[in-house]
């Protein structure tokens, strides 16, 4: 394909004005490279940032890779912006920037941050393209303000892109975006997830990395497609109603020597001290957040996937690590604020401008952090003094659960308050539930195997799981393989065991997680006040002894009830009174010990009349059977 972009605007004074200022956030329609036309030649306007450099030409495929034959100008303006001509470049060329500098008589060969698509890697050069796609979600885009909405369903598949499943016959190669449309948007559809989730996507140079390596801010990583490919699979995405949600990591970039890192031969989008700007956990460099020039480069970044690829959310990686000064960092390896504290007020600042800037633009999505520490506020405007994020990873809810369903039955009457201590702060954010990928790697397992007991009661123990999440307050998130309750610790180098299917514990879980997903969706009591305490009421959490919690879900209707009982024990109890609000028959919707989801098949054949005996502060309770480590779901009936 050879499109060429006509009468694209040069690099203006007041261009250069917003962006020495910080807040150029559309820096990818002037900096990089742009097929243009001048008079009858067609050719390539080719700018870049490096302040630092004494002498930048263009070197590619085009040129031989020969230095001087190709030189940028230095605009005379102090941006520290190089641009240039060159005629004769179309689709496809390769290219980097040829960069020499004074400073250590550096002299590199960088690729172009701006560039929208690169080599495959182990290759590493930026290529002369151009975005051109027809867009047929104008439906989607129309409506999705309701798709994300706080008060909407939130049910988030995580997927690795390149382990979901793997062409086995052709050396087990990873999907392409294509493929992929074909693939995965029949499976969403028949789980009925409401939103998929990719670990980054954007050019990372080291595939173990899952892509939170990222080099190329505004490139899709070549290894399964082109851009285009992509936004076909986006495109198609939205077509069946699935909302896209992109991982993208402002917080750090690898050291690569193409990459960022000494750019101009000086730290230029790092911090130079390397107690701010080297990352010892995870051996790499930290943005200098308060630098005006990089601020402008990462929003513009995240407003980027929101403009050209249409994707409705990005989930901002590693928070927590920007926001506080000794991060992963022992005593006299960190430089204290002005205040002698360990907050980064610089990244702190730089995230709420990020959201500011997001969410005037486009106020139907959503960006979500996974924060693991309790900074206050992180949901709450930046006008209230909070960060401006729409949702975050309850990181807390996550351990303390995984931590209680790990320990063996006999035990757990010693620590309800892990199971129902995520209630006590619920609404102080807006919370994502999370089992990720992070909890099922380096070591830690797979979900089913944390789970305790036998092989029958790991099942339970996991339906279980899944069903109080579901039922607790907050939008959902899977990593792919827990719906199939995946024996082996992910892995990124193989694709998920789907050959589990063909056993029937394994097909009862992917059965169960299809049915939690369906009624989720259908029952606003479970979405639509899930930031708010007035959505859900505690039943009674005080029934350690037995380890037994029951509580109550509604919605913006006071009639619209969802009674929840959960038995933590493998012990069923009969006759077990509950409390309830409404009079009349309240209906089983959910038992996750029916035989159909592998269970011993204990429950109320579908349905309970309430009798007016007081019982948990309520008028009428209901006697029931409660299952084996099971959970209950019941509905009020509408009168």
């Amino acid at each position: 394909m050879k499109k060429i972009i006509r009468d694209i605007e040069f690099l203006t004074d007041h261009d250069i004005y917003l962006f020495k200022e910080g807040n150029h956030f559309n820096l990818y329609e002037k900096l990089g490279s742009h097929l243009v036309t001048s008079g009858q030649t067609h050719g390539a306007y080719f700018a870049v940032w490096a302040p630092n450099a004494t002498q930048i030409s263009v070197i590619g495929d085009f040129n031989e890779w020969m230095p001087g034959i190709n030189p940028l100008r230095v605009k005379e303006d102090g941006s520290g912006i190089w641009e240039g001509f060159i005629p004769g470049i179309s689709q496809g060329c390769l290219y980097k920037y040829h960069i020499t500098s004074s400073y250590n008589h550096y002299s590199v060969e960088k690729a172009d941050p701006i560039s929208f698509y690169h080599e495959i890697s182990p290759k590493t050069a930026s290529m002369v393209w151009d975005l051109d796609y027809k867009w047929d979600d104008e439906l989607w885009m129309k409506n999705r303000k309701k798709k994300n909405a706080l008060d909407s369903p939130f049910s988030i598949y995580e997927v690795h892109f390149g382990s979901w499943r793997r062409v086995v016959e052709e050396d087990n190669r990873p999907l392409t975006y294509r493929e992929m449309a074909d693939q995965l948007i029949p499976y969403l559809k028949e789980m009925g997830f409401t939103h998929v989730e990719f670990l980054p996507l954007m050019e990372h140079p080291f595939y173990g990395s899952w892509g939170y390596q990222t080099l190329g801010y505004f490139a899709p990583t070549s290894r399964y497609g082109t851009p285009q490919d992509l936004m076909y699979l986006i495109d198609q995405l939205h077509q069946a109603g699935i909302g896209v949600i992109l991982d993208w990591v402002p917080s750090h970039f690898p050291d690569d020597e193409h990459g960022l890192v000494c750019f101009d031969g000086t730290h230029l989008y790092e911090h130079a001290d390397p107690q701010k700007g080297f990352h010892p956990e995870w051996n790499c460099y930290i943005f200098n957040h308060g630098r005006n020039e990089v601020r402008a480069f990462l929003i513009s970044s995240a407003l980027f996937w929101l403009k050209k690829y249409h994707v409705d959310g990005l989930r901002v990686d590693a928070v927590a690590s920007m926001l506080y000064l000794d991060y992963a960092r022992k005593e006299g390896e960190w430089i204290p604020n002005m205040f002698g504290g360990n907050e980064n007020f610089e990244a702190k600042d730089f995230l709420c401008r990020l959201n500011q800037v997001v969410y005037e633009e486009y106020p139907d999505i959503e960006i979500i952090a996974e924060e693991s520490t309790a900074w206050p506020m992180v949901t709450r405007p930046p006008y209230m003094g909070g960060l401006g994020f729409g949702m975050k990873w309850n990181m807390g809810w996550m351990h303390d659960t995984l931590d209680y369903f790990a320990k063996d039955p006999i035990y757990r009457k010693h620590h309800q308050n892990e199971l129902t201590f995520s209630l006590w702060y619920a609404f102080t954010e807006n919370f994502l539930l999370s089992l990720s990928h992070d909890e099922v790697v380096h070591g830690k397992g797979s979900l089913i195997n944390k789970m305790s007991g036998d092989d029958w009661q790991k099942f339970a123990n996991l339906r279980l799981l899944y069903g109080y999440m579901y039922m607790h307050p907050g939008k959902k998130l899977l990593f792919m393989g827990a719906e199939i309750a995946q024996r082996e610790e992910w892995s990124h180098e193989s694709s998920l065991e789907w050959h589990l299917l063909q056993y029937a514990p394994h097909k009862s879980i992917q059965k169960w997680v299809k049915d939690l997903n369906r009624f989720y969706k259908n029952e606003p009591a479970l979405y639509e006040l899930d930031f708010e305490s007035n959505g859900f009421k505690w039943v009674d959490c005080n029934d350690w002894e037995g380890s037994i919690i029951s509580f109550l879900r509604t919605g913006k209707t006071i009639k619209d009830q969802i009674l929840v009982v959960c038995n933590m024990t493998p012990v069923p109890r009969y006759n077990y009174r509950i409390g309830i609000p409404l009079n009349g028959l309240w209906k089983e919707i959910l038992n996750s010990d029916a035989k159909e989801y592998g269970g011993s098949g204990y429950g109320n054949l579908g349905r309970l009349n309430a009798t007016p005996v007081a019982f948990h502060g309520f008028d009428h309770s209901l006697s029931l059977t409660i299952p084996p480590l099971g959970i209950l779901i019941f509905k009020a009936e509408q009168r």
